[in-house]
């Protein structure tokens, strides 16, 4: 590092969430005036999640400290106790480091643990995502802990601006960039069919047939039955006998166990059509979700980046309730003949030609290049020192 540089940390602790800040590392990384320091924890250093670790190191970016939250049992003591250890070990990363801002993305629990070790180290915290609502999810509260604690908003949509003034951020502070996990799909060139074909034979599904489904569920954590939803989506997937289908991985939440065994049994019984992925890869699962005729479950990637390649999604209970979406996202209950009706309508011509041209309310791309500029340049100065912003609030 040089005097000049600008000490820069960004945390990680997913396979989804660093799809998602891969483009923005990459800019830090390549400029000279800063120094990256990119600290990788959570499911990435789990065998059992896919040891995504070894994505981040086949991009060749530097990683600075690697924080094992070793993440075990999926229920509530098991996860707390993984967040202990994670903000043990994030506050002595960032001792020696001593970055002039952290940088998170989300509403993750192994990023809570960051933004706290960052809070108590007094270190300038730069938020991602923020002001977002999804009220089935105890997201929902991480999330807004993660504003107050942050002291610049990089947010995705006008509306998520407007929320996070709303809980007395200062507006100055405050950016609506768009969704930065729209970039690498609306900048780079859309992989052709031979590369799908290379994807679906190294996956042993077959490359023709009925079509392709892409689904991802996850546990609903404000929710008591997920089991019983991950039953229903199965069974609603049985009406669709020539559908080859691609699962990726549960989120490491309470219960996500019992549903990573419900989906991994599924599809060993309905091989070679249907299989389960812990984790496609950032460029591979790009691919698939451009040409996947419908994206399944309830991920916020069927909210956020399906409808920007023109890909209808079926969004399945309350987890993205509160979300804003694109008139090609289809909502529909936990319940088999629901999902079932709402795949049917995602498969129509109609749906299919109306998602082709549909406008998502995340921006068109270009976030990652407007949050590395703001990183670059925001002043730090004084900047821990936040003040209440009030609103005028009439009874």
């Amino acid at each position: 590092m040089t005097a000049a540089q600008r000490r820069i940390a960004v945390v990680t602790g997913s396979r989804a969430e660093y799809g998602i800040l891969h483009r923005l590392i990459g800019l830090l990384h390549r400029d000279p005036a800063i120094e990256l320091q990119l600290i990788v924890t959570g499911t990435h250093l789990s065998a059992r999640h896919g040891m995504t670790l070894r994505e981040i190191e086949a991009d060749g970016f530097p990683i600075a400290a690697k924080v094992d939250m070793e993440i075990g049992a999926d229920d509530a003591a098991g996860l707390a106790e993984a967040m202990g250890r994670g903000l043990g070990g994030l506050g002595r990363a960032f001792e020696p480091l001593k970055p002039d801002i952290v940088v998170v993305l989300g509403d993750r629990y192994e990023i809570l643990a960051a933004a706290e070790a960052a809070m108590l180290a007094r270190l300038p915290i730069a938020h991602i995502h923020g002001g977002e609502a999804s009220e089935g999810q105890i997201d929902e509260a991480i999330r807004h802990a993660l504003t107050k604690m942050a002291h610049y908003h990089f947010v995705a949509a006008e509306p998520y601006r407007r929320r996070v003034i709303q809980m007395g951020e200062d507006p100055s502070r405050v950016f609506n960039v768009g969704a930065p996990g729209l970039d690498p799909l609306t900048e780079e060139p859309a992989e052709d069919a031979a590369d799908l074909q290379d994807i679906l034979a190294g996956l042993g599904v077959p490359g023709a047939g009925g079509p392709l489904f892409l689904v991802t569920y996850h546990p609903v954590t404000l929710a008591g039955e997920a089991g019983e939803a991950a039953v229903q989506l199965l069974a609603a997937l049985d009406a669709f006998p020539e559908a080859r289908i691609i699962f990726t991985g549960t989120n490491a939440d309470t219960a996500g166990e019992g549903i990573a065994r419900l989906i991994e049994a599924y599809a060993v019984r309905h091989a070679p059509r249907t299989v389960c992925v812990q984790s496609l890869g950032r460029r591979r699962y790009g691919t698939v979700l451009r040409a996947a005729d419908a994206v399944i479950g309830n991920s916020s990637s069927g909210i956020i980046e399906a409808p920007a390649v023109g890909t209808p999604t079926v969004n399945i209970g309350p987890r993205q309730q509160g979300r804003l979406r694109a008139p090609c996202v289809i909502d529909c209950e936990a319940e088999a003949g629901a999902i079932a009706a709402a795949i049917r309508e995602a498969l129509s011509e109609d749906m299919q030609v109306r998602a082709k041209r549909c406008e998502t309310p995340y921006g068109r791309g270009g976030a990652s290049q407007r949050i590395y500029e703001k990183l670059r340049d925001l002043p730090l100065e004084n900047v821990l020192m936040k003040r209440f912003y009030e609103l005028e609030v009439t009874a």
